[in-house]
């Protein structure tokens, strides 16, 4: 081979392993082959990172589930438990944390799922399988489990269009979808809009920072102040948290009747709203099975084996997570007996407190 033919075939291979090295960068395959030769048996110490204490699901229902299921699938397991607090860098120095630890797999519900990705990567690195829990963060996830979150904002827009029945076009419909940064939004506001669009006017949207109710507060009267309260006749929130907000709002700023308004999470103040009538519907999403799935991807990652699970979801990272997606129950105050008070998320006694007493007694909960 003359020196111009071995100039021009180093140059080809350099490119075509630049090329490979490209492919390897983009989007990745789940992949479980590390994990796989970590075989473990006895006690694992699994990391379990949540992203806020502001909306009441997290501390209430999310941590104690998840730490029960463990316990349950194995007793001599142990929970590091931390909340982030809704603060991007401590969640990343959290994760930093669980792997100076070195602890055996991760559950995380990212504050930010795309600043988690570096983080992700790390733990990926020190041979950490992470569990994508409630949102999908990007980087090498392990395993996710959450609910079918288009189908969640489907749910509450044709809730909404139910009940504002022939006036949906009798005035602006005002959306406060949630934070940016939670790939959950996004997904919400899709399904929602793929009912409402061409259906309802909609006169305001607002993307929510955090889900604060201060903020969905300050949203909604900004929509009426720019409305006017009389011609508001529905309003999207896209959880309980900021539709307490919302109302609020409406109250003090002479909207009167309400009009009807969504919600998600079932949270207690929330299914007490409803009951009371001043918010119309809340989406129950059974927080058990997910808890569950959670755990028990934790558990077998963490003992290096793959997750049991037949359905993948692709994010913008990583193709192929296997994933346990959950269908999510439009609650209103006809299916509170057979949904939250049925699965034992919350007993009568706690909902039908003295305010709510007759409101109680008028939808069947006290007898």
């Amino acid at each position: 081979m003359n020196a111009t033919m071995r100039r021009v075939a180093i140059a080809s291979a350099v490119v075509s392993m630049a090329v490979s090295l490209a492919a390897c960068g983009s989007a990745k395959e789940a992949d479980n082959d590390k994990s796989d030769q970590k075989k473990k048996t006895g006690p694992l110490t699994i990391g379990l990172l949540l992203p806020e204490d502001q909306t009441a699901r997290y501390e209430n229902f999310d941590r104690p589930l998840i730490t029960k299921k463990i316990k349950a699938l194995c007793a001599e397991c142990k929970v590091v438990y931390v909340n982030a607090k809704s603060d991007t860098a401590l969640q990343q120095q959290q994760v930093d944390s669980m792997i100076t630890k070195k602890v055996d797999a991760i559950i995380l519900d990212a504050v930010d799922s795309e600043a988690i990705a570096s983080s992700v990567k790390k733990a990926d690195e020190a041979d950490i399988p992470v569990v994508a829990y409630d949102r999908l963060a990007q980087g090498p996830i392990s395993g996710y489990t959450s609910f079918d979150n288009e189908k969640v904002g489907k749910v509450q827009g044709e809730a909404l269009l139910k009940a504002l029945g022939n006036k949906a076009k009798d005035g602006k419909v005002v959306m406060l979808n949630g934070w940016e940064a939670d790939p959950n939004a996004a997904m919400f506001k899709k399904g929602a809009l793929s009912v409402l669009k061409g259906k309802v006017d909609i006169g305001k949207q607002y993307d929510v920072d955090r889900w604060l109710a201060d903020k969905a507060n300050e949203a909604m009267n900004g929509a009426i102040s720019s409305l006017g309260k009389n011609n508001i006749v529905g309003v999207y929130s896209a959880n309980d948290t900021m539709a307490g907000g919302a109302i609020t709002a409406l109250r003090s700023g002479g909207v009167d009747p309400l009009p009807p308004v969504t919600g998600q999470d079932a949270e207690l103040a929330g299914v007490q709203r409803i009951l009371a009538g001043t918010q119309y519907m809340s989406v129950y999403k059974p927080y058990e099975p997910e808890a569950t799935a959670a755990a028990e991807m934790a558990i077998a990652l963490g003992r290096g084996e793959k997750p049991n699970e037949s359905n993948t979801v692709d994010s913008p990272t990583t193709k192929g997570i296997p994933a346990t997606l959950i269908t999510p129950v439009s609650l209103t105050k006809d299916n509170i007996k057979e949904t939250v008070i049925k699965d034992g998320l919350y007993k009568a006694s706690q909902i039908c407190t003295a305010k709510y007493k007759a409101a109680c007694e008028e939808a069947g909960l006290l007898k």
